[in-house]
């Protein structure tokens, strides 16, 4: 029996038996194969990669209970990291684990269906030892705001919070501890803010005469302040962004559910329709995030994660953040693991990835690398360093490796690195491309999810809460309500403002919040129950119902 038989036959718990009849492994490669010879379940990624062979006796593997410990997949455009998500993807929801993908470009959705046999795969399928079939995955598939091919994914304003809402509007550091304590104040009072026109009402009523005396206690609001948060909101919503705020709220623990097979579910977010709105998509992502580590229970060390979040497009999060911002998302992806949720963060070269983040990430594949410029040198360089020693030159093997394969290095089932191991990466077993737009949107009607969040819906909050007080005292000036695309307010909220539809011309929200001597009364009736249950995570997220 040959080295190269011992390490399989090792990493399979079986006895030993001939794989590919291939000469036995050099040293090197088979200190690298050993380290990755693992007694529990795992899942395949490839064969090794030495001296320019593949090794399909040297199988690549990462265990499964590791995969709460974070990742990284990166590498330069084109390299195959989509691929390298739905390889893992697809072995995870065979496990009966959940995976959450975010489809940026719009390829990701052929996971849902078997892959197409063909000359290429057949190739690689014998390069690296794998008996390949196709099989597609169940999957359900989500959309921002309703906006693309997908159940619409919705948060309400409260929900999001502070922290993560002045990231999508660019705020200054002072400008997000002012939306803080425009947030604080509304959670004490009872003023939930559902939707955009929410949070301006309640901007509009603490700038005016009665809201000032409001805040008094707890440090007050500038005018000028609240007029950059008010014109960031109308930009916001010139954008088309008003759509993503509202209900139904999604219940982010719909991204932890298994098929009745048994496999994990993968949960698509499409997002082709947004791709040119970056902070808001990345930040939504993070609200995803902080939303389930908010509501899930301490489940420790389990021997499978209970969901494998797939962050990409991970550098757009980082960009332009502010330290407290950081500081919330090291805190969180260092929690989340006892939660059961393994975070992989996707993106182009580990520097994108601030230090604190990145050393929480233990397992590691690394698509090629180009160094065209000095830049690209720089990175390579950083890179490397980031990596455990290795008898690979990495500076070499990461600018010479072709698509589909990558270096890796994972932790083993006692927590401790695993060799640097050049890996010509498996074949998915799903579709490597996008599904028919007509298959996806049938897939889309079908799911039980669809009836419960496809429909927007309005009901009292905030807005309403301020506009009825000002109608009190002065009905005759009381505005009509402005129309919203998809309203379906229920037939109590019609009531409540059938009767106060004027023919005047719409007044400014201003206008509509402020003048009234209710105020006092709205401001001292309205602050008990509900307002004072709310709880926020680090991120400033709050969860009011499930």
């Amino acid at each position: 029996m040959s080295d190269g038989e011992t390490v399989r036959s090792a990493a399979a718990g079986t006895a030993p038996e001939r794989v590919t009849g291939a000469p036995a492994l050099p040293r090197e490669a088979l200190e690298i194969a050993a380290g990755y010879a693992f007694a529990g379940p795992a899942l395949d990624l490839g064969a090794l990669l030495w001296d320019g062979t593949c090794l399909p006796d040297a199988q690549i593997r990462v265990p499964l209970t590791m995969l709460n410990r974070h990742g990284l997949v990166a590498g330069a455009t084109g390299t195959g990291k989509t691929k390298t998500l739905q390889l893992i993807a697809e072995q995870l929801s065979a496990q009966g684990v959940p995976v959450f993908l975010a489809d940026i470009k719009g390829d990701v959705s052929g996971v849902s269906a078997p892959g197409e046999p063909g000359t290429r795969v057949r190739e690689r399928a014998g390069e690296v030892g794998q008996e390949w079939t196709p099989d597609g995955c169940p999957a359900e598939f989500y959309a921002l705001g309703g906006l693309g091919h997908g159940i619409p994914v919705r948060a309400t304003v409260t929900s999001f919070g502070p922290v993560l809402l002045s990231k999508v509007l660019q705020l200054n550091r002072t400008q997000e501890q002012s939306l803080g304590l425009i947030f604080h104040y509304a959670d004490q009072k009872g003023l939930e803010l559902v939707d955009l026109k929410d949070l301006r009402a309640v901007v509009a009523f603490l700038t005016s005469d009665e809201g000032k005396r409001e805040l008094k206690g707890i440090g007050g609001l500038s005018t000028a302040t609240a007029g950059v948060i008010l014109r960031s909101l109308t930009a916001f919503e010139a954008q088309g962004m008003s759509p993503f705020f509202g209900e139904p709220e999604f219940d982010t623990g719909e991204l932890t559910r298994q098929a009745p097979d048994g496999r994990g579910v993968v949960s698509v977010l499409e997002l082709p329709a947004v791709q040119d709105r970056p902070q808001l998509f990345s930040t939504f992502l993070m609200w995803m995030l902080a939303d389930l580590f908010h509501d899930l229970p301490e489940v420790g060390d389990a021997d499978r994660p209970k969901l494998v979040f797939f962050f990409d497009e991970a550098h757009l999060l980082f960009s332009d953040a502010s330290k407290a911002f950081l500081e919330s998302i090291t805190q969180t992806v260092r929690l989340i693991r006892s939660k059961g949720v393994g975070v992989f963060f996707v993106t182009q070269t580990p520097k994108d990835v601030p230090a604190d983040v990145l050393a929480q990430l233990g397992n590691r594949v690394q698509h090629a690398l180009r160094a065209f410029t000095p830049d690209d040198q720089k990175a390579l360089k950083a890179t490397v360093k980031t990596f455990p020693d290795s008898p690979y030159d990495l500076e070499e093997v990461l600018t010479g490796l072709g698509t589909g394969e990558a270096v890796v290095t994972v932790l083993s089932e006692k927590g401790a690195p695993t060799p640097v191991a050049a890996t010509r990466l498996r074949a998915p077993r799903s579709l490597m491309g996008p599904v028919e737009v007509g298959a996806l949107d049938r897939a889309v009607r079908e799911s039980p999810l669809f009836a419960r969040y496809a429909q927007a819906v309005d009901r009292e909050s905030a807005y309403e809460k301020l506009t009825a007080a000002e109608g009190q005292t002065e009905p005759s000036a009381s505005p009509a309500r402005p129309p919203r695309e998809a309203d379906t307010r229920s037939a109590s909220g019609a009531a409540r403002s059938g009767g106060r539809s004027g023919q005047k011309e719409e007044p400014s929200v201003v206008e509509q919040v402020v003048g009234s001597g209710l105020f006092k009364s709205l401001a001292r009736s309205v602050g008990t129950q509900i307002g004072r249950e709310i709880t926020r995570s680090v991120f400033g997220t709050a969860r009011r119902r499930r």
